[in-house]
C-alpha cells in the first residue's frame, strides 16, 4: 500500500502521486510519514521534502513554510513557497545568497530588518544546497 502525496503552493501543484515515504522538516524537527501514519498536522519550517515515489525516484523541493498534514494514507503539503530542486537555477540562487548575506549585514541594530534579512538567508542557503546536491 502506498501514501497518496499532495505538494501544493499558492502558484501551482507541485506533485501530484503516490509514494513509499514523505521526509519533512516541520519547526519541531525531520518526520518521516509512511503508510498507516498517525493522523498528523504540522507547520512546516525552512527545508527540503522528500517524496519517495513508489516508482523508486526521489522528488525533493525546496519549502519555506507552511504546513503538512497526514490523514489515513494521504500526506499534504502545503508551502508558503515551494521549488522543486530541477526547477531551481543555481546562479540565480547563489545570487540571492550573497544579497541575503549583504543585507544581514546591513540589518544592524533594526531586530524586524536583521530577522527579515536571517529568513531571507536561511532560504537561500536551502535552494543553494539543493541546486548543489
Amino acid at each position: 500500500m502506498s501514501l497518496q502525496v499532495e505538494l501544493v503552493s499558492p502558484e501551482r501543484i507541485l506533485y501530484s502521486g503516490e509514494a513509499e515515504m514523505v521526509i519533512a522538516r516541520t519547526t519541531d524537527g525531520e518526520i518521516a510519514f509512511m503508510t498507516g501514519h498517525a493522523p498528523f498536522i504540522g507547520s512546516l519550517g525552512v527545508g527540503a521534502v522528500t517524496i519517495h515515489t513508489t516508482e523508486g525516484d526521489d522528488l525533493r523541493a525546496a519549502v519555506h513554510q507552511g504546513f503538512v498534514e497526514v490523514t489515513g494514507d494521504k500526506v499534504t503539503v502545503l508551502s508558503d513557497i515551494a521549488e522543486l530542486v530541477a526547477d531551481i537555477d543555481a546562479g540565480r540562487a547563489q545570487r540571492a545568497l550573497e544579497r541575503a548575506e549583504q543585507e544581514r549585514g546591513r540589518a544592524g541594530d533594526d531586530e524586524e530588518a536583521e530577522s527579515e534579512a536571517e529568513a531571507a538567508l536561511r532560504r537561500a542557503r536551502l535552494r543553494v544546497e539543493l541546486a548543489e546536491a
